[in-house]
Order: structure tokens, then sequence, then C-alpha cells
């Protein structure tokens, strides 16, 4: 049985899911574009093929796309996609918002009726998903994968979070129910006033992800000996992702031990500014798949400084590649991190622990050693398969929400 927090219960039997179902996933961001939510559905759509359903993508034409072009993630991750006209986001050029009309996805989908419709994300192409599905009467749930409402600190808007709060409750509360990552998460948006919430949480690829991906040749290559720590930050060099907090950290560490190196895999806004204050940092920009998996393993040190992500996957790929994690205790480390067992983590408010704990890893050799093995077990123990299913039970089972009211499913061929 799996229960929300609003004691709604949904059940596990096997007749609740109908195999070979069809869903489909709206989302303004999806790969080959690199970040958490993309990451996160590329799994899921992997997943749910290997089960047997039909997927299909309703998303933005992405930047480098052109009309009639689509783009290529290297794995199979739909059944059929529907692309719509894309534009940058304001401040992140390299993301995309979709554009498209509720009526022209509501003639979409009588034609190829889905059996349940996912919303990734929140902006136009999601309010359009959402309408159109209530128009027809197709279950239609929602994901909270981003923070939105508190990005708006980090970029001299703090005056529009309790707008976005708003928001965010009327766009989620249209859905028959939000799925969170971690069960922090499910408090905070009920405290938003969105519900009902789903847990939904997040695994990891451990075969890709692993210590036995080091190279020590990349090591020579930034400039790192046997006895020497990498300091690895790996996500988007953005405001929002707290990097100023990293630098610092890592600074701390730089003054007791002149030979660490500080190693930043991911590309962003904040990338030039960073490279002229500190070119001595090692800027390896976006990488992929194992390539980026030897960049990981390659490190010793993860600092992971964000107070904003919902998730953050990157936390549970640095433990599955052996490395010791430093983060604040929110999100995945609040969900995974066991301080000084499997990693590091510290209060929300305690910015000074933060880098307490990062000193004390840099310094205490036997803790990181036993760190780094304890969290790769335990990252064993995250698979996605689970994850999957979870899924199945949460969105198969929703009633359908027709202006602002439910009905069940099976009285839809009735009305």
């Amino acid at each position: 049985m799996i229960q929300g927090n609003t004691g709604r219960t949904v059940t596990n039997s096997s007749q609740a899911i109908r195999r070979s179902s069809h869903i489909t996933i709206v989302s303004e961001t999806f790969p080959p574009e690199i970040n958490g939510v993309a990451n996160t559905l590329k799994h899921l759509c992997q997943g749910m093929l290997q089960r047997g359903h039909s997927v299909n993508v309703v998303r933005p034409r992405q930047q480098h796309e052109t009309k009639g072009e689509v783009a290529c993630a290297g794995d199979q991750l739909f059944s059929a996609e529907h692309v719509v006209t894309g534009l940058p986001l304001p401040g992140y050029p390299d993301l995309r918002f979709g554009i498209a009309s509720a009526r022209s996805l509501t003639r979409l989908w009588k034609v190829q009726r889905p059996d349940a419709i996912y919303v990734a994300t929140q902006g136009p192409l999601g309010v359009a998903a959402v309408t159109a599905a209530r128009r027809l009467g197709i279950p239609v749930s929602s994901g909270f994968h981003t923070n939105f409402h508190s990005y708006s600190q980090y970029y001299g808007a703090g005056f529009l979070e309790k707008l976005l709060c708003t928001y965010g409750r009327w766009f989620h509360n249209r859905t028959a129910i939000t799925l969170v990552p971690t069960r922090k998460m499910q408090r905070t948006v009920a405290d938003m006033g969105i519900t009902p919430t789903g847990l939904w949480s997040r695994g990891v690829d451990c075969h890709r992800f692993s210590p036995h991906k080091r190279d020590e040749a990349l090591r020579q290559q930034w400039g790192l000996k046997d006895s020497d720590r990498g300091v690895l930050y790996v996500g988007r060099l953005a405001s929002e992702k707290n990097l100023q907090m990293a630098v610092a950290c890592f600074e701390r560490i730089r003054g007791l031990h002149p030979q660490t190196r500080f190693i930043l895999v991911g590309d962003g806004p904040l990338r030039k500014q960073l490279e002229e204050r500190h070119p001595e940092y090692i800027f390896c920009g976006t990488r992929r798949g194992e390539d980026l998996a030897r960049h990981y393993a390659s490190g010793d040190i993860f600092l992971f400084p964000s107070k904003t992500d919902t998730f953050g996957n990157v936390v549970t790929e640095a433990m599955a590649s052996g490395l010791g994690v430093v983060a604040f205790d929110d999100a995945a480390a609040n969900e995974h991190i066991r301080q000084e067992d499997n990693g590091m983590k510290a209060s929300l408010t305690d910015d000074e622990g933060f880098v307490d704990n990062a000193l004390r890893l840099a310094d205490q050799p036997t803790l990181l050693n036993r760190i780094r093995a304890q969290a790769r077990l335990d990252a064993l123990e995250l698979n996605w398969t689970s994850q999957i299913e979870q899924f199945e039970q949460l969105v198969f089972n929703q009633p359908t929400k027709v202006n602002d009211h439910a009905i069940d499913n099976q009285s839809i061929s009735f009305l």
C-alpha cells in the first residue's frame, strides 16, 4: 500500500495497473539536455518502455534543433513524440519553454488518447497539457521537480517568491496528485497548500557510476598525485546552486592542503566569471555518459552546496562513484546521507558546519576512505526498478479532474 500526506491510499494490486498502458509525459526539458529533470525523465521513460508501456513525449524544440529535426538522446526513450515551438528561458538561454495551445493538445489526444498524462514542468506547455487533459477527462498527475519560487532570491527578484508560490499551488492543485522526491519536500509542498502529494524518489545507475571508473591519467592531467585530493563539483554553474559556498569551502581546504585541486564539471551563466576570478580551477565543461562517470570516480571529495534542489541526482551519483559527499541536510542528502557514516551534512543555516565537514574529510584520510566505501554500498540499494514501479502505482491509479471536481475513471465513459 502507498499512502500520501493526505491519507489517500493507493492499492498495489496487480489488477490496479493495466499492463501495456499508454502514458504521455509532458516536459519543457528532455534528454539530451543535461539537468536533473531531464536525467530523471530519461530513466523514467526507459523504465516504462521496459515494462511494456507505450510512452509518448510532448516537449519543446530544443536549442540546436531545426523544424522537422529532432534531437537524439542516444537511447530509446519513447514510442512517439510531439515537438512544439520552444523559446529560451530568461536567464537560461540553453533551456527552453514550450508554446502550445490546449486546443492543439486536445486534438492530439482525441486521436491518440493516453491512459494517463504526467506533467513534469510548470511552464506554459504544462498549463496547456493540464487544461487539455481535464477537458478530455484523462487522469493527469504532475511532478514537483524544481524549486522555481526559491530561485527568485538568487536573481534579485525575491519579491516574486510569493507570487510564484501562488502560481505553483494553482498549477499543481489542478492535477490529481503531485509527485515529490523526498519526505521533506512532501512536507514543504503541503505547507504551500499543494495537495494531495505522493512520494516518488530517484534511483541511481550503479553500473555506470562506479569507483572502478577512476582514471589515474585524468587525475595526473588535473595535477593530482596519489595522496592529493580532488575536490569535485558537478552541476550547473548558476547562482541558485550556491556556488559561492563551494568556492569559499574549497579555498579553506586549499589553505591547509595546497596541492588540492578544484574540478568543476558542468556549464552555466557563472562559468565565465568563475574562470576569470579563479583561472587555477579546472573547468571541464559538460560531460556525458562514461566520460562523466570517469570524472566522478577520479575525484575524492564532492561538494553539493545547493539549498534549492528538490532532490539533486548528483548526490547519489557521487555516492555510487565512491566519493565523500559534503552537503546540506536537505533534498537527497536529507534522505540518504548519514552524518559521518556515508557522507557529511550540515543544517541549512550552518554554512560553517558545511566547511568544517569538508575540512574533516580533507584532514582525515581514514574517515574519508570509510565514508567513501559506505557511500558506494548504500548507493547499490538505490535502484531505478523499484522507483518505476512506484511511479506506476501513483500515476495509473488517479481519479480524473474535470472542472475542479474529481470523478472516477470508470465513470468517464458514461458522461
